[in-house]
């Protein structure tokens, strides 16, 4: 296959071009740094298959996006290509997803599909066009460690944007493979750099829901995707700390834990989800005590920027994208299993999220969350 090397002192870069401001002044500083930049933008999913066509074309890998990346390309002078995954994308990334809430888990799906698609399926595309690193619109900082030579992860200077959490299941060797253009600025130096370059993305609204649902309704996606769903699981029992069935709901899938909008149960005190129970299509409830954890247990933990630990450490973990982080001890229990005891309680620690652990800025890694303690 032909490459788009045209000076051979030039490293080409893959930009993982969603269609928004990020990507696109990600691009726009590898060309001004000299670099032989080529656009890649990932078709991962349809309307016609998801659903969910609420006007709102502009979701992230959405025809508009699509359209976006390519118009900023061709602003830059770059080539532009469109990437078709949606085989791999359907096959690891959505089926995995329904297959968490269907085992009473809440799943991430961005975090895996970082690791299984854009640093996976697009990097292997990347690498089919002459590209020797991949680059994408990520806040996120990555250095080699001077001695050891390992690539560390760190969080970006503009912490309200930081998205290394989302980014914890990344090898050594995609992380050799990858660079990350805006790691070192601000949020509203982004879009300065934007408007000064006249790109068209310049003033987009961020997307915040999951791109293959674009109206946020995760309970709209599984009754289509799974047919017979909603019948099937209507007037499950919702049962208080005493056992009591105080009152039904629509099915375990379509819930999460620490949940309290939502349950259509009246007990003249705020209740709260504490345990989702698939085999009995139940729901528990109680108080907000009866949601938080001293701890919890995670498997399939990747170590990023240190090697595994063989004895206890202290970290800050974080157990969602906006968790502000807590001290905790990190305890292995063996190759891919640890246990995090947190210097307080936690509030719904929800099994299928990801525990993502740091030692100051540094990502030392993360894992799935399976269950509080």
């Amino acid at each position: 296959m032909a490459t788009h090397r045209t000076n051979k002192n030039k490293l080409i870069i893959a930009v993982a071009m969603s269609g928004g401001v990020d990507s696109s002044v990600a691009a726009a500083l590898l060309v001004r740094q000299g670099y032989a930049v080529i656009g890649l933008t990932m078709h991962v999913w349809d309307f016609e298959s998801v659903g969910g066509n609420v006007e709102n074309e502009s979701a992230c890998c959405s025809n508009d996006a699509m359209e976006d990346a390519r118009f900023v390309c061709h602003k830059l002078g770059i080539p532009h290509y469109t990437v078709n995954l949606k085989a791999p994308f359907k096959e690891r990334i959505i089926s995995n997803f329904m297959e968490e809430y269907l085992a009473g888990r809440t799943p991430n799906p961005c975090v895996l599909c970082n690791s299984e698609i854009k640093w996976g399926a697009l990097l292997q595309k990347a690498v089919q066009l002459g590209a020797e690193r991949i680059a994408t619109g990520h806040y996120v900082r990555l250095q080699q460690h001077p001695s050891t030579g390992r690539m560390m992860l760190l969080r970006a200077i503009d912490r309200s944007k930081d998205q290394a959490y989302a980014l914890w299941g990344l090898s050594q060797a995609q992380l050799a493979q990858t660079m990350f253009p805006l790691g070192a600025l601000t949020k509203r130096e982004v879009r300065r750099i934007a408007d000064e370059l006249d790109l068209k993305t310049a003033h987009k609204a961020e997307s915040q829901e999951i791109c293959f649902i674009p109206d946020d309704n995760y309970e709209r996606f599984l009754k289509e995707q799974l047919p017979g769903i909603e019948a099937k699981l209507d007037r499950g029992e919702i049962l208080n700390e005493a056992g009591e069935v105080i009152g039904y709901h629509r099915g375990y899938p379509f819930y999460t834990i620490g949940q309290r909008k939502g349950l259509q149960v009246a007990t003249g005190e705020r209740i709260y989800i504490n345990r989702i129970e698939p085999e009995t299509n139940r729901i528990y409830v109680g108080s907000k005590l009866a949601v938080q954890s001293k701890g919890l247990i995670a498997d399939g933990v990747n170590w990023v920027s240190i090697p595994a630990p063989q004895k206890p450490i202290d970290v800050t973990a974080k157990i969602r994208y906006n968790d502000p982080g807590l001290p905790a001890v990190l305890t292995p229990l063996d190759a891919t299993r640890i246990q995090l005891d947190f210097e307080s309680p936690k509030n719904a620690v929800t099994p299928g999220q990801s525990a993502v652990f740091y030692e100051s800025d540094v990502l030392l890694g993360g894992g799935v969350i399976r269950r509080g303690v």
